[in-house]
């Protein structure tokens, strides 16, 4: 069985900044991950690039090949990846073991995880190469100023859970540059009376009802919450990947074959 983070959010939510991170992490203590990257317009990296899009296809080409501008190319780019998936994609996991953990660094445009079928195509594929996967969804905590913006966040975080139907960890990133950190608790730990009545107090009368159904789809149903990510912290980095590996159950494995060659207390 293999593992996978795929890492979706906003762009300029800070996901390749992530992978580096992750991976400067996991280097430090010892253990392996491969970063994929699946965006064809990205051009530099900090990490080692374990498989890479622009192999297949890059959005520079399709531009210049089809006329198409920034979106309507790398559309076009995601779905001639989902056409390859049993030729390309395929072809590139037979080079990782069983137990191997990739990451899939993914680019930003919304519409890919929110309505467009073919994030949803390719966590199927990976389902089916047997890969349990988690949803790693970044947003970048200096959008989060004010009540409208949260609700914002969470229902775009809220969309890509029913289209991807995986275990989601959400972020709140760059909370090394948060000057106030204060001002974000009520978002960390959010208490719905108080999301509500600042909600209310933004928008127009006409909107309470809305407002309500929101506030008590978040907080009854226990829906979204976010995690804070500092990656000028070790420890914070490390929490958020033992929050990853647990909902995908990476390590119970090891941690059975551990105790099975553990000798006797006799």
């Amino acid at each position: 069985m293999g593992y996978a983070q795929l890492v979706i959010g906003p762009a300029g939510s800070g996901k390749s900044t992530y992978c580096s991170s992750l991976h400067q992490h996991c280097e430090t203590v010892g253990r392996t991950i491969h970063i994929v990257n699946l965006d064809p317009a990205a051009e530099n990296f900090d990490y080692p690039v374990a498989m890479d899009i622009r192999e297949l296809i890059s959005l520079d080409d399709v531009m210049e090949e089809l006329g198409l501008g920034p979106n309507g190319g790398l559309i076009y780019c995601m779905e001639h990846l989902e056409e390859n998936l049993d030729d390309w994609l395929s072809e590139e996991l037979d080079n990782y073991m069983d137990d191997d953990y990739l990451v899939f660094d993914c680019p930003g445009q919304i519409e890919l995880f929110s309505h467009v079928p073919m994030l949803k195509n390719f966590v199927e594929h990976l389902k089916r190469k047997n890969f349990n996967i988690c949803v790693v969804y970044l947003l970048d905590s200096q959008f989060i100023t004010d009540v409208t913006k949260f609700i914002s966040g969470c229902m775009a975080s809220l969309s890509a859970m029913v289209q991807l139907e995986l275990p989601h960890v959400n972020i709140l990133s760059k909370m090394d540059l948060v000057r106030n950190k204060r001002d974000l608790e009520n978002y960390l730990n959010p208490k719905p009376t108080t999301l509500l009545a600042e909600l209310n107090r933004r928008m127009a009368p006409q909107f309470e009802k809305l407002n309500k159904s929101l506030i008590e789809l978040v907080d009854q149903y226990s829906m979204v919450s976010f995690l804070p990510l500092d990656l000028r912290k070790e420890s914070s980095i490390q929490y958020i990947l033992s929050q990853i590996d647990n909902s995908i159950q990476y390590g119970e494995d090891a941690d059975v074959k551990i105790k099975d060659f553990d000798p006797d207390d006799d």
